[in-house]
């Protein structure tokens, strides 16, 4: 009765998060005259409830974590169809793809038990991954790191997160340094290769905080920070797109009308939205070029107003401090560090990309978890939160086996 009856406000906040998308996207829809919104308004509150409501009678899952993840994924498709509708539209059907992807990595954590024959192919296949950009890869952005079959386009980069977290947890819970460290500078030369910095200093901060994490050493974690910053000064002096970037970062109102415009519109539209912003469906997002992924958080504070910003940030802190309180739980090394990895990656991508947004450091190109548009990175986020559920899963399982032992004891 007890246990029932502590589901019940989480449940009704459910509930209230399916009436507001369902109400949001409704609005926008009899605005546009779209057909899209309509489908749009049943679609995304009912991914929302199985993404939070169904997967729990599945097996042991944690709800605030499906209930943040899926509230920040219909966020994103919410402001994405009000500046455009087609984007709005495939980033939905990557929400569903994302959320069977997730489902599929939370049985893996917990049905394999044994990911030595995995982790090899594993590595091999997202080096071949990698490499596909640099030879066939077409430049956005001044990054050499999309490839196009014919009509779709993926950042191989997205995919390869996923086994860089598996690599390095495997790895590191054996207490193998050789291997993991390998495959981490093959990545980072690739991914160098692409100009695609911002990825390549993810996977780096990744990998060190991983190592942290799992070896405590701080005079290595210490050199590990002056090779970053060492490689940050090459990447400088090596690539003209970076000192433009630092150049922006500095003094984006010295060239306002050119380089600076971007970083520029986006204050601004921060600015504009004051407090409790202009309204959906008001305000002028597309005035920032690539709105739709690298300042997506600047179109939600425009519209929704600084204090829904800041709740936006408050969701993903306390997503991060789920993930690893996951981590902490976790009994079996390689499950900790798993979790631990994935968390890191999330946290530190949203911290380099809202930062970069509010002109706190340089503004890279990487996407905002969960909102940005993007579908391989939607998937991919989708699958660390999978990976984070079948940790926790796996702690559930067992502290009730304990439990019951306890009670035969």
């Amino acid at each position: 009765m007890s246990k029932k009856h502590n589901r019940t406000p989480g449940r009704r906040l459910v509930a209230v998060v399916m009436l507001f998308y369902f109400l949001a996207f409704l609005l926008l829809a009899v605005r546009k005259s779209s057909r899209e919104g309509y489908i749009l308004s049943i679609a995304v509150p009912l991914m929302i409830f199985l993404g939070t409501n169904l997967l729990p009678h599945m097996f042991k899952a944690d709800r605030l974590l499906l209930s943040l993840s899926n509230f920040l994924c219909a966020l994103g498709v919410l402001i994405l169809y009000d500046t455009n509708p087609a984007y709005a539209y495939q980033q939905a059907v990557s929400y569903g793809i994302g959320l069977l992807s997730m489902v599929i990595c939370i049985l893996l954590v917990r049905s394999v038990f044994s990911w030595r024959l995995l982790v090899w192919p594993l590595i091999l296949i997202s080096l071949l991954l990698l490499a596909l950009p640099v030879l066939w890869g077409k430049e956005t952005n001044g990054a050499k790191n999309w490839i196009a079959l014919g009509p779709v386009s993926f950042q191989p980069s997205e995919v390869v997160k996923l086994s860089l977290v598996i690599s390095l947890a495997w790895f590191m819970s054996r207490r193998k340094m050789i291997p993991w460290l390998l495959f981490s500078v093959l990545c980072l030369i690739l991914l160098m290769l692409q100009k695609d910095l911002g990825t390549a200093l993810l996977y780096y901060m990744t990998a060190l905080m991983l190592y942290w994490a799992s070896a405590g050493s701080m005079i290595f974690t210490g050199i590990g920070i002056l090779g970053g910053c060492a490689a940050a000064v090459y990447g400088y002096n090596q690539f003209s797109h970076v000192r433009r970037r630092v150049a922006i970062w500095l003094n984006p109102w010295a060239d306002f009308e050119n380089a600076g415009y971007q970083l520029v519109q986006g204050l601004m539209a921060i600015a504009s939205g004051g407090l409790f912003g202009v309204g959906l469906g008001l305000g002028m997002p597309t005035a920032i070029p690539v709105y739709e992924s690298d300042f997506i958080f600047a179109v939600i504070c425009e519209q929704f107003g600084l204090i829904f910003g800041i709740c936006v940030l408050l969701m993903y802190i306390a997503l991060i401090w789920r993930g690893v309180s996951v981590a902490m739980s976790a009994r079996r090394s390689f499950h900790s560090l798993l979790a631990m990895g994935s968390t890191v990656l999330l946290g530190f991508q949203t911290f380099v990309i809202i930062g970069g947004v509010l002109k706190l450091i340089p503004l890279t190109g990487v996407t905002m978890p969960f909102v940005s548009y993007g579908g391989t990175s939607l998937i991919s986020s989708l699958c660390l939160i999978g990976f984070i559920q079948g940790v926790g899963s796996m702690n559930e399982s067992d502290l009730e086996e304990d439990t019951h032992l306890a009670m035969l004891g």
